[in-house]
């Protein structure tokens, strides 16, 4: 089966469908949503409807920071525009968007493979998986041999060699890693909806969990028509800027 995993949607509705659409291409039959469904961009309820409808066919799907901030409107530790973004989304959101919201737990398995946004150690705290250290706290807690989050919005890749050291691989897009269960495996996706490491095509990652390997894709969208909707909608120019910078 070819897993499709998704994590940083953030609103970005033109992301979203660019990497559903390549997905598909390359077969993927199921999907799971490492969570930040809304915040930054201008659709966040065309956004929640494509991935519930996705939820209801048996996809993965947990909650992100921004997707707390829109339930409970707490945004004391995000910057003036992510704020700024999180009232508007707010304002926008009705009932079923954000029960949606509210059912999601902040981590899913399915076998040896978890899901979560940040780390899997204290998820509801939100930690950055940045480094070997980190990465190796989220896998311990996870307890899986497959970990796959978001949060950071630039791809990674951590896996646990023989001795139990948790080393980094920097993965290059378009090329299928071997991902064996005799180790164990931490893939920071990439965002889909707001790239941070200059480069402006939507990330996502596709697993292959019969031939055990996963790949980054990068997938080019209107970044132009993201951004346009942005500044149409009265969000920050900043996260419309951010769009067409990729970081």
């Amino acid at each position: 089966m070819r897993l499709a995993l998704l994590a940083d949607v953030h609103a970005n509705l033109e992301a979203l469908r660019a990497c559903l659409a390549h997905a598909r291409a390359e077969g993927a039959e199921a999907h799971a949503f490492a969570g930040d469904l809304v915040g930054y961009g201008a659709d966040p309820v065309a956004v929640l409807e494509i991935v519930a409808e996705h939820a209801a066919r048996g996809a993965m799907v947990v909650r992100g920071n921004h997707d707390q901030a829109a339930i409970d409107g707490l945004t004391g530790s995000m910057d003036p525009a992510a704020a700024e973004a999180i009232a508007w989304t707010r304002a926008r959101l009705g009932p079923a968007e954000r029960a949606f919201l509210e059912g999601l737990p902040l981590v899913a398995r399915q076998g040896e493979l978890a899901l979560v946004h940040a780390s899997a150690d204290r998820p509801a705290d939100w930690t950055y998986v940045t480094d070997p250290w980190r990465a190796a706290q989220s896998l311990a807690a996870a307890g899986a041999t497959w970990v796959y989050c978001g949060h950071v919005h630039q791809p990674a890749l951590y896996y646990a060699g023989a001795g139990g050291r948790v080393l980094p691989f920097t993965p290059v897009p378009e090329v299928a890693i071997p991902v064996p269960g005799h180790r164990r495996w931490l893939a920071v996706i990439g965002s889909a909806g707001q790239p941070r490491d200059g480069i402006a095509a939507a990330c996502y990652a596709l697993a292959d969990l019969a031939r055990g390997t996963l790949t980054f894709h990068r997938v080019p969208y209107d970044v132009a028509g993201a951004a346009a909707r942005i500044r149409a909608a009265g969000l920050p120019e900043r996260l419309a800027a951010r769009l067409e910078r990729g970081r």
